[in-house]
């Protein structure tokens, strides 16, 4: 007991006692202990404000009071983890990351069908590879991510992106878009009939980039038209006009120009195959054309009507003079003596 006493009231003597060394240890251990409970206390606190609440919480925040006062559950939040997958794309080598469900917004396109992206699948990579334009990818990935705006990379030339386009199956509304966009005149819809033959007729008539045959008919149909242009220049040359001589009652005659050409004349006769053409090709056009009444008011057809009119009026006028020429009575021949 004085040994205790002495070393607890020395100054010296009662650093060095280990009795004394002991009790500082344990208490510099529990202000630790008290400190490290408090702060996770706090942590506590904060991470029960973040959570979600419990099942058996009521809405002021109080004790739990479960069935028979058991342990306590939280609401599950429901999430699909499925969706939340990340998708490798490697284009031509540079590699792209993006969510499942990022692809999944547009599921009519390449990439956000999963049955037409498998055939891009490399099982050793686990990715998807695309040897297609890199800058490219850029604005294709951005479509996806951005809910569908497509803007094409200023380094990216009109032709290649259209293509990647195509390849990607954004589909036709995208593609009308980016033509939209980039200042492209909008192509106003062809109506076509709905009969198979009655469209296919339309098609070789109408529209000459539809098929081969159609630019065969085309080039027939400005071959006919230069001709028929020649032959009406040609035919107001003095050399090729036709003239009439009249016997008059003062013994003289009178020479007039014929307006009406003879039915053998060679330019008439050629300018008769190329009414021939025009007229079967307006016929034509007319009984395969979807709409008839739009077909009318049509200022080209209306032209083409009217090209056509005045030769029927020139042919009936020499049909009639034809005529009028048989009928004329013989003079009668004077018996020889």
């Amino acid at each position: 007991m004085t040994m205790w006493q002495s070393g607890g009231m020395g100054g010296h003597g009662s650093q060095n006692n280990p009795w004394m060394k002991l009790m500082g240890i344990v208490h510099k251990e529990r202000r630790h202990t008290e400190n490290v409970q408090s702060q996770s206390g706090s942590n506590e606190r904060n991470l029960n404000q973040s959570l979600p609440k419990l099942s058996s919480q009521d809405e002021e925040g109080g004790a739990g009071h479960g069935f028979g006062g058991g342990p306590q559950h939280f609401e599950p939040i429901p999430h699909d983890h499925d969706f939340c997958e990340r998708v490798v794309i490697n284009v031509s080598g540079l590699r792209f990351e993006t969510q499942l469900r990022t692809l999944n917004q547009f599921p009519d396109t390449l990439l956000g069908d999963p049955a037409r992206r498998l055939r891009y699948f490399d099982p050793l990579r686990n990715e998807y590879f695309f040897d297609r334009s890199r800058p490219s990818f850029d604005a294709i990935l951005y479509y996806y991510q951005s809910g569908g705006r497509l803007r094409r990379p200023v380094n990216v030339p009109l032709d290649v992106f259209s293509e990647e386009i195509k390849f990607y199956e954004l589909g036709d509304q995208a593609i009308n878009k980016f033509r939209e966009d980039e200042g492209f005149i909008k192509e106003e819809e062809r109506p076509l009939p709905d009969n198979e033959k009655q469209r296919k007729v339309w098609l070789l008539f109408e529209y000459p980039e539809s098929s081969q045959a159609a630019r065969v008919v085309a080039i027939i149909s400005v071959f006919v038209i230069l001709l028929s242009i020649v032959i009406f220049c040609l035919e107001t040359l003095p050399e090729f006009k036709h003239y009439k001589v009249f016997n008059t009652t003062t013994n003289g005659t009178k020479i007039e120009e014929d307006e009406v050409p003879d039915i053998t004349d060679p330019f008439f006769l050629i300018e008769t195959l190329c009414i021939i053409w025009f007229t079967f090709e307006l016929t034509v056009r007319f009984l395969a054309c979807p709409n008839k009444l739009n077909f009318c008011r049509d200022v080209m057809n209306v032209i083409d009507i009217i090209a056509i009119i005045p030769y029927f009026i020139t042919l009936a006028t020499v049909v009639a003079e034809e005529e009028d020429t048989l009928n004329l009575p013989k003079a009668p021949v004077s018996p020889q003596v």
